[in-house]
């Protein structure tokens, strides 16, 4: 959060945080306290209303690709794809050249690693460095830049590696254009598959460096690690065969705290048998949970955590390795620390570079056969691992090929009801009847940042939102004040 001098009084009611800062789009929370000062209620609100649902329905199915992946400057490749995928099915495709599909995965893995280095490096870094207390001023990129030089050279030069492979793989490093219902419109260019395998040994280094780096985090503040913002809950992502990691394809797979599967072998397109939506009346974002639970058990966590924990290998080596070394305190039962979100995603951003360096010496993608056609079909739904989680794409699309319902369950969907109880236990620890400062708020923060969310997304702001925070007391009368920018 921003400059902040808020304090408590016996008769302080709520505590808002507008905007959460340091993550993709907009949202706010607020805190009621009682008359003794402590926390009877904290939530985290979506504050911003998107209408793809609404506004894609009519488009031709063919432009859904392009269209949707606007939801977002940060992840519009995951967009793209997961609309692709699901546009593949009503082409009629059920299997791309491996051209097609090869090129599609570099691109997507090259999405995960530079979106994965811009939350550990630009977002999240500053909180792990300098601690949750440290003054707003030192919490960014550019105080890391300055205070740890190896740290900033990271942030810069992985994401931006990651960017060059979106361009080759896509043409353009922001909203790509290369997939299409069925395959994709260009193969790899020899001349920038060999660019890029110039640094990916070096970028792969660097990311394993990182890794070790956050161990030694994890070692000095174990207790914090494993405490702060933690609670037991469910897990779902996309597997491969025989459940391993796969980020770009796969089946659904839904665990409990224990370990136990909940459901698996799930296709995509029989996520409505599975999973239900439900709405509540203070935030624009939807409550997903596993049907079978019900709303009071059902609630599940999506994301790195859950990818790791999901799974039960990665085919690539030192994420394999990584991995293993994860799971070991926790006897190889799910992780629950919301701090190991941080450690899960540099384990995937270890894998995404070694799946770029496999994909990069793969003769295929210089392939010439790149779209498959196929039997017309009324309706198309797919899934994709995108950097925070499990995304779902669902259209039906009439006979003169326009689209006429679409629903979409973004990653930070699933994880709303885990980051509401984040944010209720972290003001709950560290807020009920203490003197609430600056340092404090951020802490709630924090515990929202560890899921990397995008909540609306990052597009469509015009000029800058300014960060407000706000006491009032019992009546509603402002206790105090504090804006900046």
């Amino acid at each position: 959060m921003g400059d902040s001098d808020v304090q408590t009084k016996a008769e302080t009611r709520k505590i808002v945080i507008d905007p959460v800062t340091r993550v993709e789009g907009h949202g706010k929370v607020t805190i009621r306290l009682n008359e003794a000062g402590e926390v009877e209620q904290a939530r985290f609100h979506i504050v911003e209303f998107r209408g793809f649902e609404r506004f894609i329905r009519g488009q031709m199915y063919w432009d859904a690709p392009v269209i949707v992946q606007r939801l977002c400057g940060i992840c519009p490749v995951s967009h793209h794809l997961c609309a692709a995928k699901a546009m593949d099915m009503v082409a009629g495709v059920d299997k791309l050249t491996p051209a097609a599909d090869k090129l599609r995965r570099l691109m997507h893995y090259g999405q995960l690693l530079q979106s994965n280095a811009l939350h550990i490096f630009h977002l999240a870094s500053p909180d792990l460095l300098f601690g949750f207390d440290a003054p707003p001023e030192q919490r960014n990129i550019i105080a890391v830049l300055e205070r740890f030089p190896k740290i900033g050279k990271w942030a810069i030069f992985i994401r931006k590696y990651g960017q060059e492979v979106i361009k080759a793989t896509s043409g353009r490093k922001i909203h790509p254009t290369n997939a299409v219902p069925g395959g994709v419109n260009q193969n790899l260019a020899v001349e920038s598959r060999d660019e890029l395998r110039k640094t990916i040994d070096q970028i792969t280094h660097w990311c394993c460096e990182a890794l070790e780096l956050h161990k030694d985090f994890v070692q000095k503040h174990a207790v914090l690690h494993r405490e702060f913002a933690t609670f037991e809950s469910n897990y779902m992502s996309l597997v491969g065969p025989n459940g391993g990691m796969d980020l770009y394809d796969g089946q659904l797979r839904a665990i409990g705290a224990d370990g136990e599967t909940i459901f698996e072998s799930v296709t995509p397109a029989q996520y409505r048998d599975y999973l239900i939506e439900e709405v509540r009346p203070w935030s624009y974002m939807k409550f997903p949970h596993i049907r079978s639970l019900g709303r009071e058990n059902g609630w599940y966590r999506v994301g790195p955590l859950a990818q790791i924990n999901c799974c039960k290998s990665i085919d690539t080596p030192l994420a394999e390795a990584a991995r293993r070394e994860f799971m070991v305190e926790t006897k190889g039962k799910p992780v629950h620390s919301t701090l190991a979100y941080h450690w899960a995603r540099l384990i995937c951003l270890i894998h995404s570079a070694e799946k770029i360096h496999e994909y990069l010496f793969d003769d295929d993608l210089q392939g010439t056969d790149l779209v498959v056609r196929g039997e017309r079909r009324p309706e198309g739904v797919a899934c994709i691992e995108a950097p925070r989680g499990t995304l779902f794409h669902h259209y039906a699309v009439d006979k003169n090929d326009q689209i006429t319902s679409a629903n979409l369950i973004v990653s930070t969907t699933s994880n709303n009801e885990a980051m509401n109880r984040s944010v209720g236990k972290v003001a709950t620890q560290y807020l009920s009847g203490k003197e609430i400062t600056e340092g404090l708020l951020n802490h709630v923060e924090v515990a929202i940042r560890a899921y990397d969310p995008c909540l609306s997304c990052a597009t469509h702001a015009l000029g800058q939102m300014p960060l407000i925070a706000t006491l009032e007391d019992a009546s509603g009368a402002i206790l105090s004040r504090r804006v900046k920018g």
